[in-house]
């Protein structure tokens, strides 16, 4: 038996990279999230300026961007682990 060490290396290296590349990503999507609740809060009380509500949605468009992008790793790995 033989075992390719640098493509171990190679794959444990790439995983590590994706699985950090997504935990970012994941992370960003979570302050959107939060920066969104922030700016709809802020126009509710009368604090916020008029382009409070407009940051909102563009923070939730933030976020699902990032949560799409996060899904679409999964269902992508998911492809490749099942195979044809």
């Amino acid at each position: 038996m033989h075992i390719k060490w640098n493509a171990l290396a190679q794959t444990a290296g790439v995983s590590f990279g994706i699985t950090v590349a997504v935990v970012a990503v994941f992370a960003l999507g979570i302050l959107a999230l939060s920066r969104r609740e922030a700016a709809v809060s802020a126009a509710g009380t009368g604090e916020g300026t008029a382009g409070a509500a407009g940051g909102g949605r563009l923070a939730l468009a933030g976020a699902c961007v990032c949560f799409a992008l996060c899904g679409g790793v999964v269902l992508y790995g998911l492809s490749l682990i099942a195979g044809h």
